[in-house]
């Protein structure tokens, strides 16, 4: 279908331009089994089932989705009366999930524009916090995001159906708003870091329109909920383009709102390391997600706020704070300020902290000490960190290529090397925290599993 075709495709409610099977390049072959199968048996029931969303999108692409969403005009309680192996979730969307092994196939009832009285809308300050209108599929083309995610491959005659411009948006590569974008982010603030994840992971550009209100409305992210914060972050820097994102949230003026301060923090840097750490991290995530390898949000963590913990740390250390206590007190104060934008699960920031307070021990070279901590179960993503920061300076890259050979030696020989190993300037081995106080280890904390990398 040729760009042309969609050049005056404007927001057309009621109606949709009619791809046919002949002219895109959908097959029912790169569908996931459990989505046809909910397809098929909402379409024999007598309703309307469509797939939609990313799925549509990323298949037109020519990738290959793992995530199927299904739009229909069933109700959730339609649909769960359809499969066994379904349960209704959420209040803000009421939906159905129907279940097949470990795939989950997400079905949504068509959201309706109008609320006559019989739905279940409410908004406050502008933001909607529930809806669950239904209505047309006309409809519910509008009530979505972004034009390439409006996209809808109908069963019945394996068409798709486009009215809102996405197929010419996606032969643009430009990720464009439906509506009035002020209103739509005045809805749902975290659009905006949707914009930002999905232009990052597509390689779009996201159209001047739908960019223009970020900086006047970004503020608003401080209002929503810090742990569907939590899940949007976990998307944009886990799903194997998290360097891209960092970027385009960087660019968009987006990052201070849900990271301040390692924001501030890559501001006020006088070195390149600081960025260099951030973005080794994330490209390396990137690269373990590609390889189908563990990644951990402890190891994230450790890396964006490493720099504004050490930032802290320093200024109680000058202000007369002993060094143990100063560490101490600048994880705390740092992770406290970050759990009010952005929720963090204590398991994580318990990982994070322990990947920081594991550094200096790289630098010390008795036997007993340096065993321990070759048998330490956050070792590997220690050390990973370890050479992450090794642009600090040349004594930590120099630690860092020892402990990178030392790790093949066995243990008459690591023992017999551990004279060898570098020694850092004092400020260097001053720059790391210590173990917490015993104080603080008397409660047991359960590990997260380590295995190799960031595990």
């Amino acid at each position: 279908m040729s760009l042309e075709t969609y050049e005056n495709n404007d927001l057309n409610e009621g109606l949709f331009r009619i791809i046919p099977r002949a002219e895109h390049s959908i097959s029912r072959r790169n569908i996931s089994s459990g989505a046809v199968r909910v397809l098929y048996r909402l379409h024999e029931a007598g309703y309307r089932a469509c797939l939609v969303g990313g799925a549509v999108r990323d298949l037109l692409l020519g990738g290959n989705p793992k995530d199927f969403d299904v739009a229909t005009d069933a109700t959730p309680e339609q649909v769960r009366a359809l499969f066994r192996n379904c349960r209704l979730i959420g209040r803000r969307f009421r939906l159905a999930h129907v279940l097949f092994g470990r795939e989950i196939v997400e079905v949504a009832t068509f959201r309706g524009s109008e609320d006559d009285g019989s739905g279940d809308r409410h908004l406050v300050d502008g933001r909607l916090v529930r809806d669950n209108v239904y209505g047309t599929i006309e409809e519910d083309a509008l009530r979505r995001d972004f034009t390439i995610n409006a996209l809808y491959y109908d069963i019945a005659d394996f068409s798709v159906l486009d009215a809102v411009g996405g197929m010419a948006d996606l032969e643009r590569r430009v990720l464009r708003l439906i509506g009035d974008p002020d209103l739509r982010y005045r809805e749902d603030p975290v659009r905006m870091l949707r914009a930002a994840r999905i232009a990052a992971k597509l390689d779009f550009t996201i159209a001047p329109e739908t960019a223009a209100p970020f900086a006047k409305l970004a503020p608003l992210l401080a209002e929503a909920p810090p742990a569907r914060l939590f899940d949007e972050c976990m998307k944009l820097f886990m799903s194997g383009y998290g360097l891209a994102s960092f970027r385009a949230l960087e660019q968009h003026g987006l990052l201070q709102y849900v990271f301040p301060a390692t924001a501030r923090s890559i501001a006020e840097a006088k070195a390149p390391h600081v960025r260099q750490l951030i973005e080794e991290m994330l490209a390396s995530t990137d690269a373990r997600v590609r390889a189908d390898k563990p990644v951990t949000p402890a190891f994230l963590l450790a890396a964006l706020l490493w720099e504004p913990v050490r930032q802290a740390a320093e200024a109680l250390v000058v202000a007369g704070t002993e060094h143990t206590a100063a560490w101490q007190d600048a994880a705390d104060r740092v992770l406290r300020e970050q759990s009010r934008h952005v929720a963090l699960p204590r398991r994580f920031t318990l990982g994070a902290e322990e990947i920081w307070a594991l550094q200096p021990r790289f630098a010390q070279n008795t036997r007993k000490r340096a065993l321990r901590l070759l048998a330490h179960p956050r070792f590997r993503a220690a050390y990973d960190f370890l050479l992450l920061r090794a642009g600090e300076s040349p004594q930590l890259a120099a630690l860092g290529h020892w402990w990178t050979i030392a790790q093949e030696l066995g243990a008459d020989e690591f023992a017999a090397q551990l004279a060898t190993m570098p020694e850092l300037a004092a400020a260097e081995a001053e720059a790391a925290p210590r173990k917490r106080a015993r104080r603080r280890r008397r409660k047991p904390q359960t590990a997260a599993p380590s295995g190799s990398g960031q595990a």
